[in-house]
C-alpha cells in the first residue's frame, strides 16, 4: 500500500507527522502534489479542539498549492477553492459556490492538504502561472476572503473606498490581508489593531495602515465608515459596532465565538449594515491569484516558510502567540 508523509490533527493541541494512506481520486477528482500549504485561523481552532465538525484523527489544510499528477489539468500548476461545491443547486448557479447546500470541505469532512499529496475535485482547480511562487500561491485562499469581504462591504457603503475611513480589528493573515487590500483600493485611512505586539510590529512593517494596540487604545466611537471584524470575538465585536458610523457597515468575518450580545439598538437607529462574509467564490479565487502573481500586496515578507515535518511546533508557536508572521506556510 502506497504511503505519503503527512501532519495529522489527532487530538486537542496536538498534530502528528505521520504516514498516511496515499490518497486514491476519485473518477471526478484530480491528485495534486502539495507543494506549499498555509495554516488557517480555522485550522488553529479545529487544534484546540473548539471545531465539532472537523474530528479526529484528521488532515487538515487547505490553502495549497500544487502541481497535478493525475486528471483533466495533469502536469499544470493549480491552487484551489477548499469548498467542494455541487455545482447544481441555486447558490452555485448564481455564483455563490460558498454558500452551496450540498459543499463539503477540504481538510473538514475531506482529508486535507497538510500533506505530500491530496485529491480535489477538478472543478475547485484553479490554473496559476507556470512561475508563481508556491507560497505566494498558498495565499489565494486567505486572500480570497479579504477580497470577498471589500466586495461584500462596497455594496452597501454610500461612497467608493477613497473616501471612506475604515478600521480592521485583528492583524493575522486575513486582517493584514484586508488592510493592505483597502490601501490598494485607495481607502482614505485604515487603521488595524490587535492586541498581540508580534501582529503590532508585522503589521507596522507591511506598511498597511496605523496601528494600535485596542487594550490600550480605544478606536474612536462612532469614527469609522466601516469596520472589519477579522477576529469574531465578543469583545472585538462590540468594538466593531462602537466604532462604526451612522449609515456605516460591519463586515464580520472572524469565527472566533459565535455566542454573546449584539446592540442591535445601535445598527438600527444607525442604519449599520451587518453584514457576515463567508470565504469566497470562484470568481474571487481567480481574482486573487491575479492580485497576487502582479505583486500588488507588496513584498509579502510577513509570510514564513517551515518544513511539513516541522508543522507541529509551528501550531505550538501560533497556540502560544509566539510566532511573529501573520501566516505561517509548510512546504511538504
Amino acid at each position: 500500500m502506497s504511503t505519503m508523509n503527512a501532519l495529522v490533527y489527532t487530538g486537542t493541541n496536538e498534530v502528528v507527522f505521520r504516514p498516511e494512506q496515499l490518497p486514491e481520486p476519485g473518477p471526478n477528482d484530480a491528485l495534486v502534489r502539495v507543494e506549499a500549504v498555509g495554516i488557517c485561523g480555522s485550522d488553529m481552532h479545529a487544534y484546540h479542539g473548539h471545531d465539532a465538525r472537523r474530528v479526529p484523527p484528521l488532515i487538515l489544510g487547505h490553502e495549497a498549492a500544487g502541481y497535478v499528477e493525475h486528471g483533466r489539468l495533469r502536469g499544470r500548476r493549480v491552487t484551489m477553492n477548499p469548498i467542494a461545491f455541487c455545482g447544481s443547486c441555486t447558490y452555485c448557479l448564481s455564483g455563490r459556490q460558498n454558500l452551496c447546500s450540498n459543499r463539503t470541505m477540504i481538510g473538514m469532512s475531506r482529508p486535507g492538504a497538510f500533506a505530500q499529496y491530496l485529491a480535489v475535485p477538478e472543478q475547485c482547480l484553479i490554473e496559476i502561472p507556470d512561475d508563481m511562487d508556491p507560497v505566494t500561491a498558498a495565499l489565494t485562499e486567505p486572500t480570497a476572503t479579504a477580497l470577498h469581504a471589500l466586495h461584500l462591504g462596497a455594496r452597501v457603503l454610500p461612497r467608493p473606498y477613497p473616501e471612506l475611513r475604515a478600521l480592521v480589528i485583528g492583524a493575522g493573515s486575513i486582517g493584514l490581508l484586508i488592510a493592505l487590500l483597502l490601501k490598494q483600493h485607495g481607502c482614505r485611512r485604515v487603521e488595524i489593531g490587535d492586541t498581540n505586539p508580534l501582529r503590532r510590529r508585522t503589521a507596522e512593517a507591511a506598511d498597511c495602515g496605523a496601528v494600535f494596540d485596542p487594550a490600550i487604545e480605544t478606536p474612536e466611537s462612532n469614527g469609522f465608515d466601516v469596520v472589519f471584524d477579522a477576529v469574531g470575538a465578543v469583545a472585538s465585536r462590540k468594538t466593531a459596532i462602537e466604532s462604526a458610523k451612522p449609515g456605516g457597515a460591519v463586515v464580520h468575518v472572524g469565527l472566533l465565538q459565535g455566542d454573546g450580545p449584539l446592540d442591535v439598538r445601535k445598527l438600527t437607529l444607525g442604519e449599520i449594515a451587518f453584514i457576515g462574509a463567508y470565504t469566497y467564490s470562484q470568481s474571487d479565487l481567480q481574482a486573487a491569484v491575479q492580485t497576487l502573481y502582479r505583486g500588488a500586496l507588496g513584498s509579502l515578507s510577513w509570510v514564513e516558510k517551515r518544513r511539513l515535518e516541522d508543522g507541529s511546533r509551528a501550531f505550538t508557536d501560533l497556540h502560544e502567540g509566539n510566532a511573529e508572521s501573520a501566516k505561517i506556510v509548510l512546504i511538504p
